[in-house]
C-alpha cells in the first residue's frame, strides 16, 4: 500500500504492479500500487500540512525516534535479510551487510539532529548570528540496488533535520521500502510527516514538478537525474547521485594477487550493480596479462546472485554482444546461466579501446573491461576519458604516484589499494560536477536545511 495522510491506501486508479523474485520470477512477492500524479498530490498535501509538528519537535525527540527505528530494524534483521535476498537478489552475505549497515545509518543521523546549529559573528556593534531550519518537504527518490541502505541515508537526515518526507522507492524493490517506513512509523515518526508512494517514473516526475517540494534527493540513472534537475529548476534544490564508469589503475609495482582481489570485489560484488562498481581496469603491458589471468580465475570462483530484474539481464547481455561486435575480446563469462532466474556469468573483456561502448557507457552489470596504458600519464588520461566522474582507484606501493593519481583524477571518490565500492558514512560522497555532492560527511545536513542570518542591534 501507499502511505498517505497516515493511512495505508491503494493507488487512486486501482492499478498495481508485481514485485518478483529475480532468482525465480514465478515467485510473486506482492502486488503494490501503481501510483500516478493524483496520488503524489494527495501525499504532498498531507505532508505539507502535517509536517509542522515534526519540525517543531525538539532535536532530542527526533533523535530518539531514529534510534528507536534502528533498534526495530536490528530486531528484524534476520527476516529483513531473507526478504532482501528474495526481492533484490543479493547473496545472503551481501544482504546481511546491508541490513546491518542500515540501522547504523539511522543512529548516525540521529546524532546529526543535535548538530544542526548556527554561528555568531561580530560586526561593529551588531551581533550577527545564523541558524538552520528545515526546508519543509523533501522528496526522496531511491534506486533498487541498495533498497534499505540508500533510503536510510536520505530519510534519516531529512527527518533528523525536521522535514516532512515523501518517499518514492524503485518499483523493483517496493517491499524493502515499506519495511523501512513501517519501522519509522513504529518508532514514532508522525504518520502525517511521512508518505510512501509506490510506482514507476510518473510519481517521481510529479514530485520533482511540484513547488511544494523544497528539495529532491535522488539516486539513480544519469538520464533520470538530468530530467529531475531540469524539472526542479534553479529555485529549488536537488541532490543527484547518478552514474559511474569507474576505473582501477594497476601500476607495475602492485601486488597483483591483491589487485585482482580488489578488482573482482569491486566489479562483481552486488552482481556488478553498484554505482561505484569497478567497470574498467587500466594496466601497463608488463602486468596486463598476468593481472587479467588472475582476475579471470577469481571471477570464475566468485559467488554472484541474480541480476535484479529482467531488464538488467537484457541490458547486460546486450553490452556483451556490443563489445564483441566492436572488436573487444571476450575472455570469460558473459553468458546467461541455465534456469529461469536472471543469472549471468561475470563477463571480462580485453583489448578494449577508448571509443568502444564498453569503455564509455555505464553498464551497471557484471561486465569488466581491460585497457592497456603505457605509463601513469596515459592511464590517468584513460581513467578520465569518460563523461562520468564518480569513483576511481589505483593499486600501487608508491605513495607519491598514488597521491599524484588522486590529485589528477577527475572523480569525487578516489580509492588507493581498496575496492572502488564502499564508503564511510561520515565522509563526503559524490561525483565531480554533480549537484550537492555532500551526501555524507560534515556538510550533509546543509542540503536538508536553510540557513538564516540575523543582524541584531539594540
Amino acid at each position: 500500500m501507499n502511505l498517505i495522510g497516515g493511512q495505508w491506501v491503494p493507488a487512486l486508479s486501482g492499478e498495481t504492479f508485481a514485485s518478483r523474485n529475480p532468482a525465480d520470477p514465478d515467485d510473486v512477492i506482492g502486488e503494490f500500487p501503481q501510483s500516478g500524479r493524483a496520488d503524489v498530490a494527495a501525499a504532498l498535501g498531507a505532508v505539507a500540512e502535517g509536517a509542522g509538528a515534526w519540525a517543531a519537535a525538539p532535536a532530542d525527540e527526533r533523535a530518539r525516534v531514529l534510534v528507536r527505528a534502528a533498534e526495530l530494524l536490528e530486531v528484524r534483521r534476520a527476516d529483513l535479510t531473507a526478504e532482501l535476498v528474495r526481492e533484490e537478489g543479493k547473496t545472503p552475505a551481501e544482504a546481511a551487510m546491508e541490513t546491518s549497515r542500515t540501522p547504523l545509518n539511522l543512529r548516525f543521523y540521529a546524532a546529526e539532529a543535535h548538530r544542526v546549529g548556527g554561528e555568531t559573528y561580530q560586526a561593529d556593534a551588531t551581533l550577527v548570528y545564523t541558524w538552520r531550519e528545515p526546508v519543509g518537504v523533501v522528496a526522496a527518490i531511491t534506486p533498487w540496488n541498495f533498497p534499505l541502505n540508500i533510503p536510510s541515508r536520505k530519510l534519516g537526515p531529512a527527518l533528523a533535520a525536521g522535514n516532512g518526507v515523501v518517499f518514492k522507492p524503485s518499483p523493483v524493490t517496493p517491499l524493502m521500502a515499506q519495511r523501512l517506513v513501517e519501522a519509522l512509523l513504529a518508532a514514532g515518526v508522525p504518520p502525517v510527516a511521512l508518505a510512501l508512494v509506490h510506482g514507476g517514473a510518473e510519481p517521481g516526475a510529479a514530485l520533482a514538478d511540484d513547488p511544494r517540494v523544497g528539495a529532491v534527493t535522488f539516486t539513480g540513472s544519469t538520464a533520470a537525474g538530468r530530467d529531475i534537475h531540469r524539472r526542479v529548476g534553479p529555485e529549488r534544490r536537488a541532490q543527484l547521485e547518478m552514474g559511474g564508469k569507474n576505473p582501477v589503475v594497476v601500476l607495475p609495482d602492485a601486488d597483483l594477487d591483491r589487485a585482482a582481489r580488489l578488482i573482482v570485489k569491486g566489479a562483481f560484488g552486488l552482481s556488478g550493480q553498484a554505482c561505484t562498481g569497478t567497470s574498467r581496469v587500466i594496466a601497463p603491458p608488463p602486468v596486463h596479462d598476468p593481472l587479467l589471468e588472475r582476475v579471470v580465475k577469481l571471477a570464475e570462483e566468485h559467488e554472484m546472485g541474480p541480476l535484479a530484474a529482467d531488464f538488467q539481464l537484457r541490458k547486460t547481455l546486450e553490452y556483451v554482444r556490443a563489445g564483441q561486435e566492436e572488436g573487444a575480446r571476450l575472455v570469460s563469462g558473459g553468458r546467461r546461466r541455465d534456469g529461469k532466474g536472471f543469472f549471468v556469468t561475470p563477463a571480462i573483456f580485453a583489448e578494449v579501446t577508448p571509443g568502444m561502448r564498453l569503455a564509455r557507457e555505464e553498464i551497471f552489470g557484471p561486465v569488466l573491461a581491460f585497457q592497456r596504458a603505457a605509463d601513469l600519464d596515459e592511464a590517468i588520461a584513460l581513467a578520465n576519458g569518460t563523461d562520468y566522474g564518480l569513483a576511481a582507484g589505483i593499486v600501487t606501493r608508491d605513495l607519491g604516484r598514488a597521491l599524484e593519481f588522486a590529485r589528477r583524477s577527475r572523480s569525487g571518490l578516489v580509492k588507493v589499494n581498496q575496492p572502488t565500492t564502499g564508503m564511510a558514512m561520515n565522509a563526503p560522497f559524490g561525483g565531480i560536477e554533480q549537484p550537492f555532492k555532500e551526501q555524507a560527511g560534515p556538510a550533509l545536513m546543509h542540503f536538508y536545511t536553510h540557513q538564516k542570518t540575523v543582524y541584531l542591534s539594540e
